[in-house]
């Protein structure tokens, strides 16, 4: 059957505007031993289970009061060796309403100088807590400052509670405690593509597309442990992983919302800027949630 031109063209648009692609980074690194895996335990891990993946490109945001010692120096060293990238998430990972904007700054400075010269660096900036400043002026008075560093923002799309899952199962682990390793990655996977889903559809609702999306995970051990389950998940749904490059190269990555709702992600911050009315946050991103989910699961036996 031959196409009309009208067809190809309305099936290309719809291709683009609704695309499903998503890139995967990594905040907090280089992150201490866990009490599942060790802290180069977990970087080989990464490294290996990415590789085989096929997935050449991630970033990691590096929190540097982290590279308190060489071996995790080297361990920033071994992600970009195999690849990945390395950018700026503070040296302390403190916020801006408890330093201040100007110590805040020096915060992102203090960084900047122990890893500019990294392989693989990019200057890009991740803020921590993903909090762009409360008021207007401290906002704009980031904006310029990352600016003059030559950074750009470091944004995400898709923001999530991986990290509190982790605490929970770090805590059970702490504690002794047996656990079902199935369903806490049914747990795990489930809520981080509700997250996708969930800022997929803001998206298309309030852009008219989905954005090449960018998901914000931590360089722990759940994700070490199933990173390779969710690349799988993702892929299975039809969506395809690109690297941060790509996913920095969207038109939203030069839209800079002109809103304080900063703390959910670029797509919402859009949204919010646009008038949305509706939720900005989905159920599973609260911590009384994930407690009762945890145990609704017998995760813990």
């Amino acid at each position: 059957m031959k196409l009309s031109l009208f067809t190809l063209l309305f099936c290309t648009i719809y291709f683009f505007a609704h695309s499903q692609e998503i890139a995967i980074t990594f905040d907090d690194a280089p992150l201490g031993d866990g009490n599942h895996y060790s802290g180069s335990e977990r970087t080989d891990v990464l490294i290996k289970k990415l590789k085989k993946l096929n997935i050449a490109e991630v970033a990691f945001f590096s929190t540097t009061s982290h590279i308190d010692s060489d071996e995790k120096k080297q361990r920033l060293l071994a992600y970009a060796k195999a690849g990945h990238l390395l950018a700026n998430h503070t040296h302390t990972h403190r916020g801006i309403k408890v330093l201040g904007t100007q110590a805040y700054i020096q915060d992102i400075q203090q960084a900047h100088q122990l890893l500019e010269t990294m392989p693989n660096f990019r200057p890009w900036f991740r803020f921590p807590f993903l909090d762009e400043g409360r008021t207007i002026p401290t906002r704009d008075s980031l904006r310029q400052a990352l600016s003059a560093l030559g950074y750009t923002n470091g944004y995400v799309t898709v923001d999530n509670y991986d990290w509190y899952i982790n605490s929970l199962f770090q805590q059970a682990l702490a504690q002794k405690k047996k656990l079902d390793y199935t369903a806490l990655k049914t747990m795990y996977i489930t809520h981080i593509w509700e997250s996708i889903q969930f800022y997929h559809r803001m998206a298309i609702q309030n852009l008219e597309r989905s954005p090449r999306h960018v998901l914000l995970l931590h360089e722990n051990d759940l994700a070490a442990l199933f990173i390779d389950d969710l690349v799988k998940h993702i892929r299975n749904q039809g969506w395809k992983i690109i690297s941060p490059t790509e996913a920095y190269q969207d038109p939203i990555a030069s839209h800079i919302p002109d809103v304080l709702l900063n703390g959910q992600g670029r797509v919402a911050a859009i949204a919010k800027e646009k008038g949305y009315k509706g939720p900005f946050v989905q159920d599973s991103e609260d911590e009384e949630y994930l407690d009762k989910l945890f145990s609704q699961m017998n995760i813990v036996k």
